[in-house]
């Protein structure tokens, strides 16, 4: 999309031809009134919007500086940045005449559609960091079962020094499969689990499946037909992403995949979507949106620019930001340092301040692993407060919680379906007394299917008659598509004093091995005036400052400068 001054022009792609008589790649391009666009979006009927997409862009652009006005501060409202990485298998490379520029150009349009997508309805920006192509063979087996290929790309993908959120192949292979993609659902973030396979395809037909398996890397689950009418998508033609109903070129997330999405949000999920990035695949360009080498600001299209701070990707004269949550858009002056720019989500994160000498908000950090929550009843994982009960409550709703800690050392040594800590072939293993609540996941009040996943085989019901009371220890395994099984205890769960389940073993914290910031004289972590992060440094209340938290530096005034901005840009405003 670009514009210039007068109208905003949207380029779509309509599909990619490169056989041997090809001359071009076909495009659409559409165009509107700037200024008017507005009055257009308000006016237009629904099979208008269908018809022309691209004004559903400009609408998108409308809200965008509305917000920037009064920017929010929840994780959802403020803008995230997915940083993709595409891998091309050789199918695909040979399929664009064994041309980076071709296989290049098409994997930057399917970013740009899926970008196009997310940033309207996720406030997420899908950025194409970096592609990879396999010119002279596949670097894994490319094979029909895309399970098997998930798992060989997850170890591939580690070896990757690129740095990036998430990385998906596209591969010519057709999969003997119910669907065209597969991703480690919730796996963002992860080296091992922020992958995805994906059937290559029309840049359109692409651009769907790619937003379908970034959004199960984003904690969005596929939504069956039973769910339709509560999941109430409001696309009665082209129907919505997630549904598991075959519809082609779908670009609206229905209202239950937003509520998904936020709630992963909200429990700790995504933490690395919120930092800015600074180099992209394609070449610095001022208007993209992106700050990048050699510009001090960039507001991205005229439409998307509001006030006065930012011009030609300079900053205006007297202004020292142009946005973000630690900036006055008003003003274009920094918010004050200890303005907080980034609610605490849960227990186990962090709230984060503006440093009073950045527009940005800090990175998104979250206390370290093995912090106590929940009442000392649970242990922070990355970024997450786990327990027993919050896990039987994310699997089987709300009315669950954890069974009662006989029935884990009843059933989970026995070696049963009723109890184990896993299987060998054909044999369950018992679970030594060591590791009993790190095993088969057992709750109360389960529903008949799980929120998430699907049920293999059935609920396994147990129950037994212990110190006066019946009580629960019913179990089930639940089968993510990625293979995963969700009914075993998560990693990171407390399993004893100071000890936490790995890989179904109760390891003491210690014996982790984590990165340690600095003590003082007593011992107490950052002075006892911040927390540890995932980073292993200290995050300081911000009444004190140093590496160790140990100075006391008070913060004089909270509130937003009342400068009604810089005099220059006051005084060349145009009305």
């Amino acid at each position: 999309m670009f514009e210039d001054n007068t109208f905003v022009y949207m380029i779509e792609p309509l599909e990619l031809i490169h056989d041997e008589k090809s001359t071009g790649r076909p495009h659409i391009i559409q165009k509107t009134l700037a200024a008017q666009y507005s009055k257009q979006m308000k006016n237009l009927s629904m099979e208008s919007r269908d018809q022309w997409p691209f004004l559903s862009e400009l609408q998108w652009l409308k809200r965008r500086r509305k917000r920037a006005v009064n920017p929010s501060r929840g994780v959802f409202e403020e803008m995230k940045y997915l940083e993709l990485m595409i891998v091309n298998d050789h199918k695909t490379y040979k399929k664009y005449r064994s041309s980076h520029a071709h296989t290049n150009n098409f994997a930057k349009s399917v970013v740009n559609l899926v970008d196009s997508i997310y940033k309207e309805q996720l406030n997420t920006r899908v950025v194409l960091v970096a592609v990879e192509t396999w010119t002279e063979k596949d670097h894994i087996d490319i094979t029909t079962n895309p399970v098997q290929m998930l798992h060989e790309f997850s170890k591939y993908r580690q070896h990757i020094k690129q740095h990036a959120d998430a990385v998906h192949l596209i591969s010519r292979m057709t999969f003997h499969y119910k669907r065209s993609s597969l991703s480690y659902f919730g796996g963002v973030c992860s080296r091992t689990r922020g992958v995805g396979v994906n059937e290559y395809g029309l840049p359109m037909a692409v651009a769907q499946v790619l937003s379908q398996s970034l959004a199960q890397n984003l904690g969005i689950q596929w939504e069956p037909s039973s769910r339709k009418p509560k999941c109430d998508c409001t696309e009665s033609w082209g129907g919505c992403i997630m549904e598991e109903t075959g519809v082609s070129h779908s670009r609206k997330f229905s209202k239950c995949s937003i509520l998904e999405y936020r709630d992963f949000l909200q429990r700790g999920g995504g933490a690395c979507l919120f930092n800015r990035p600074t180099k992209l695949f394609e070449p610095t360009e001022c208007g993209n949106g992106y700050v990048e080498a050699g510009e001090e600001c960039d507001c991205g299209l005229h439409v998307e620019c509001y006030g006065l701070c930012c011009k030609k990707c300079s900053l205006s004269n007297g202004a020292h930001c142009s946005d973000g949550p630690c900036c006055n858009n008003t003003s274009c002056l920094f918010q004050p340092r200890g303005y907080e720019c980034r609610d605490a989500v849960n227990a186990c994160d962090i709230t984060e301040y503006c440093t009073g000498d950045s527009g940005q908000c800090p990175p998104n950090l979250h206390k370290q692993d093995g912090y106590a929550c929940n009442q000392n009843q649970g242990r922070c994982y990355n970024g997450e407060c786990k327990t027993r009960d919050n896990q039987c409550q994310h699997v089987w709703g709300t009315k669950a919680s954890g069974s009662d800690k006989f029935c884990y050392e009843k059933l989970n040594t026995e070696g049963t379906e009723k109890g184990n800590c896993g299987r060998d072939g054909d044999r369950w293993i018992q679970c030594s007394k060591h590791d009993v609540f790190c095993g088969f996941l057992l709750c109360t009040n389960l529903t008949r299917a799980p929120r998430i996943g699907q049920l293999q085989g059935e609920i396994i019901p147990t129950s037994f008659y212990h110190q006066g009371r019946v009580i629960d220890c019913s179990g089930a395994h639940v089968i993510l598509d990625d293979d995963t099984d969700v009914g075993y205890v998560e990693d990171g769960t407390p399993c004893g004093p100071s000890m936490m389940c790995l890989d179904r073993k109760c390891l003491q914290i210690q014996a982790l091995n984590m990165s340690s910031c600095p003590l003082d004289s007593k011992g107490k972590v950052c002075s006892g005036h911040g927390v540890c992060s995932n980073e292993a440094t200290c995050i300081c209340d911000f009444t004190w400052a140093g590496t160790d938290c140990s100075i006391r530096d008070p913060v004089r005034n909270l509130h937003p400068p009342k400068d009604e901005g810089p005099k220059a840009l006051i005084r060349f405003s145009k009305i």
